[in-house]
């Protein structure tokens, strides 16, 4: 049974609208060209989402062009304001941006292990506030929040987890409290596997593996196009995966026997040690601190900087096979054909460990699997985050698909 006029009208905005969000401004003649529609039907649905105020002439294509042909059709950055935060355990880092994803403002606060729940809460949220009102936002249609622990598949709730402070998890309640937004929450190693595809290491693969090397082990999991959770949002904690090495095995409530044991900032920092390298004052103060990942990503960027020395090269193929454990129990499993190195470590190790981490799967596995290094630094979490908010928001505004996480 044929669609009625007003079905197909609507189906043919949502096409040109889910266009314009991936490709980004587009002339009236590539409309009609990705759509397939024609001419008519397209300057039709044009002066319909523009009378709608959902699009607008944002200028026009070719220096020598003009008319009519030559206009840029592009959303209305201003039709909502997003806000992405990036949570950890020593802070807050929080961007605005417009529904584009042009950032406006970018701020962030130190949150002290000292700071009681409600104060923190207090500050993470004020920070919010502030940031808004100086990107000239009325309100906030979206936040993106990506935050470290599980994320509840069925509630999107961030979960109870041991390790982690108590004002992650009354944080997303206090900004629905304060700020009347949409709040999505989602696992930082999830959203910078999200950033790496669209603007990073990941451009080009539909299925690969972030590997997140930093103060814990994390992994996120992306097949065919689409991020793997898991059935209790579990999907990629490797951190529990047991693995030869350690002096024993995880358990359900702590991975220490498991693969954290020998790749999380703490075991890098003792391991530099062995070697005769320095790993800073914070390489003593034990697992889970922010001080040992900021010293364990110093002292494999140093090692990285000095690899033709014969201790930090021995250091760096240690670190590579204790690297290449975790990764090769995922290629048995997954065969991604990539896994992306990300985190404080990943970063630090850049295309040095992604060589050597190669090297050693080629070795362990038939499963031809390319290693690359993350190309976005520290920003991978936010720009995920601003992804996911940017998402959420124009799908609900725009009733393109489903809505909420991508």
């Amino acid at each position: 049974m044929p669609a009625s006029p007003s079905t197909a009208r609507a189906i043919n905005d949502r096409l040109a609208l889910r266009l314009l969000q991936q490709e980004g401004p587009l002339t009236a003649g590539q409309l009609k060209q990705l759509t397939g529609l024609s001419r008519p039907t397209v300057a039709d649905l044009v002066d319909r989402l523009s009378a709608a105020g959902l699009i607008t002439v944002v200028g026009e294509s070719g220096e020598q062009r003009r008319g009519p042909n030559a206009r840029l059709y592009g959303i209305v950055a201003r039709l909502a304001h997003l806000a992405a935060l990036d949570v950890r355990t020593e802070g807050v880092s929080v961007v605005v941006s417009d529904l584009v994803g042009e950032v406006l403002v970018r701020a962030s606060v130190p949150i002290g292990d000292d700071a009681g729940t409600g104060a923190a809460v207090e500050q993470a949220v004020t920070l919010v506030e502030r940031a808004a009102k100086e990107a000239d936002a009325d309100r906030l249609h979206t936040i993106g929040i990506g935050a470290p622990g599980l994320i509840d598949p069925v509630t999107g709730d961030l979960r109870d987890s041991t390790g982690l402070p108590a004002w992650h998890r009354r944080l997303v309640a206090a900004l629905q409290e304060r700020l009347p937004a949409r709040v999505l929450v989602e696992n930082e190693t999830n959203l910078a596997a999200l950033a790496e595809q669209r603007d990073g290491a990941a451009r080009d693969r539909d299925t690969f593996v972030l590997l997140w090397l930093g103060q814990g082990i994390g992994a996120a999991v992306m097949l065919d196009g689409v991020l793997r959770r898991g059935a209790s949002g579990g999907a990629g904690e490797i951190g529990f995966l047991p693995v030869p090495g350690t002096a024993g095995l995880p358990s359900a409530t702590g991975c220490d026997g498991g693969y954290h044991s020998l790749a999380g900032a703490a075991a890098v920092c003792a391991l530099a040690g062995e070697y005769g390298l320095a790993a800073g004052a914070g390489a003593g103060t034990g697992a889970g601190t922010a001080a040992a990942a900021d010293d364990a990503a110093a002292v494999v960027r140093e090692a990285v900087a000095a690899h033709g020395d014969p201790a930090a090269g021995r250091f760096l193929d240690a670190l590579a096979d204790r690297v290449a454990l975790g990764a090769a129990s995922v290629v048995a499993v997954l065969d991604p054909g990539c896994v992306v190195l990300a985190g404080d470590v990943g970063r630090a190790g850049g295309e040095v460990l992604a060589t050597r981490v190669e090297e050693r799967l080629a070795a362990m596995s038939p499963l031809r699997t390319e290693v690359r290094a993350s190309t976005l630094g520290g920003g991978a979490v936010l720009l995920g985050a601003l992804l996911t908010a940017r998402e959420g928001a124009q799908d609900e505004l725009f009733g393109v698909g489903e809505g909420g996480r991508p």
